[in-house]
């Protein structure tokens, strides 16, 4: 296992991580706001008022996979449990049978090839569903867009693989705002992009470990098996993004869990078997001589998710099982890792404070790939 002084190490080398780095993951990461900025313009030049203009649908069906499908339970978990429209999200390659004209289907993929995108948006156009394409610039979901007469988001050929959750989460922010579903401040993109660049100027690779936040997290993870506990909805699909950034760029495995719903789960495995058994001198013993990984806590807090509350069965709210989760890794000695908790995140809007942790661990899943040098065994 890579030690952390080694780690460090290279995580401060500037041409390091860059000869580390053969996809440009580092800069596309950074470059997260302008991609929010040239997304939202390309969403207005793409002409949603045709799949708008017949007012708002009963449902919208979301075909994505990955960082589309991220995007999508974001915007479900935005418009929360008196949302007037349903959202679901399925993979594809066909839409679900009950889709049908009074619905909208968006087709989310970075690609835009393969049959998981230009099925549905066949089947779409067969059955008179109106339709949103998502995707690169002249695929063939662009041309099966184009005879359907809908319009499409033709996203640049620049985009980096992992890294373009905001090129499908902004035009579906754009819809939602153009549906009357979310208010036009809920959905600032310019307030976003603001937050993201933010966090590429904390979080970028100029920035030693030290005082950078991703760096400090990426060493924190080093040798650790995260746990993530997420407070509500809003936090659990930022939870299943960080998972998946972890698991595909690190190879680490994640175990993710929500809250209230999921914490007797998430207690059980805070008090369970992997953790250190050796009690109060836990603290001093010497950690050079640690084998394998310990848990760590890693908390996504959403001080708004309150509102959502009254969908969950769970009788405790979100705060309340937080606090409850963050007492049980005390107990048990297990570290705990607070998600963009730096330079008061309560000073900012909800979703900008997503962008944030979203930004956050996006770096740091990318610096713990540079460190453990994943990224070049992979894709050299």
């Amino acid at each position: 296992m890579t030690s952390p002084e080694l780690a460090e190490e290279v995580l401060d080398d500037l041409d390091l991580l860059r000869a580390r780095d053969p996809r440009g993951l580092l800069p596309a990461v950074a470059g997260a706001g302008a991609q929010v900025r040239e997304t939202s313009r390309l969403t207005e030049e793409a002409g949603l008022e045709r799949v708008t203009a017949g007012g708002r649908p009963r449902g919208l069906v979301i075909v994505a996979r990955r960082e589309g499908a991220v995007a999508a339970s974001v915007l479900r978990a935005l418009l929360g449990p008196s949302s007037p429209v349903t959202v679901d999200v399925v993979p594809g390659p066909v839409l679900p049978v009950w889709t049908g004209p009074t619905d909208i289907a968006v087709v989310a993929t970075r690609t835009g090839a393969g049959r998981y995108a230009v099925g549905p948006a066949y089947d779409a156009a067969r059955r008179g569903v109106a339709l949103l394409g998502i995707g690169a610039e002249g695929a063939p979901l662009h041309a099966a867009c184009s005879s359907a007469r809908a319009p499409y988001v033709a996203l640049p050929s620049s985009r980096v693989r992992h890294t373009t959750l905001w090129s499908m989460l902004t035009p579906l922010l754009r819809l939602a705002v153009d549906l009357g579903l979310l208010a036009e401040s809920t959905a600032d993109c310019e307030a976003v992009a603001a937050a993201l660049d933010e966090v590429a100027g904390e979080c970028g690779p100029a920035q030693e470990s030290f005082v950078n936040p991703a760096k400090t997290l990426a060493l924190e993870l080093l040798d650790a098996l995260p746990v993530i506990a997420a407070e509500g909805p809003l936090a659990g699909a930022a939870a299943t993004r960080i998972a998946d950034q972890l698991a595909t760029l690190a190879g680490l495995p994640v175990a993710s869990f929500r809250l209230p719903d999921q914490r007797v789960a998430a207690e059980a495995v805070l008090g369970g078997p992997l953790t250190a058994s050796d009690g109060a001198d836990d603290f001093f013993r010497d950690r050079a001589e640690d084998t394998g990984r310990r848990l760590r806590l890693l908390t996504i807090r959403d001080t708004d998710a309150g509102a959502a509350d009254a969908a969950e069965r769970e009788p405790r709210s979100a705060a309340e099982a937080m606090s409850e989760v963050l007492r049980t890794a005390t107990a048990h000695n297990v570290p705990v890792s607070a998600l963009a908790e730096h330079g008061e995140p309560e000073r900012y809007p909800r979703l900008p404070r997503l962008a944030r942790q979203l930004a956050v661990a996006d770096f740091s899943a990318v610096y713990l790939a540079l460190a453990l040098d994943s990224e070049r065994a992979h894709h050299g």
